[in-house]
């Protein structure tokens, strides 16, 4: 046998049965909060009620990230994780600059066009 055989680091990280369970565990956690938030209308304001839902789902995105797809900065040396900010910085411009565009264009819409959306509504 030569050293080939016995060399597996580039299969990647592998979790325990433990790691998976406390991923688990944190993800039902995770949308069991969100679901009484929303079911026992446990905050007066719908924004507050949606922001911290937002948070939580990010929150959620992170476990899976972590403990299901075995992300993290030393696996593939890195190059996994840097693809992911990446792929997530584009995202959050092509999102905001969508949302400030469409935001833009009702705020600036001529006078007349308003006045007869009105008028045939």
């Amino acid at each position: 046998m030569s050293d080939h055989d016995h060399h597996h680091e580039e299969e990647g990280p592998h979790s325990t049965f433990s790691g998976y369970m406390i991923g688990f565990m944190a993800s039902v956690i995770l949308t069991a909060i969100p679901f009484w938030l929303v079911m026992g209308d446990v905050l007066s304001s719908r924004n507050a009620t949606v922001v911290v839902i937002l948070g939580f789902a990010l929150v959620q995105i992170l476990v899976h990230m972590i403990y299901f797809l075995h992300m993290n900065f030393h696996s593939e040396g890195g190059w996994n994780m840097l693809s992911l900010i990446f792929t997530v910085v584009l995202l959050f411009i092509t999102l905001a600059g969508s949302l400030w565009v469409m935001y833009h264009m009702n705020v600036n819409m001529m006078p007349s066009m308003m006045t007869e959306i009105s008028d045939s509504a």
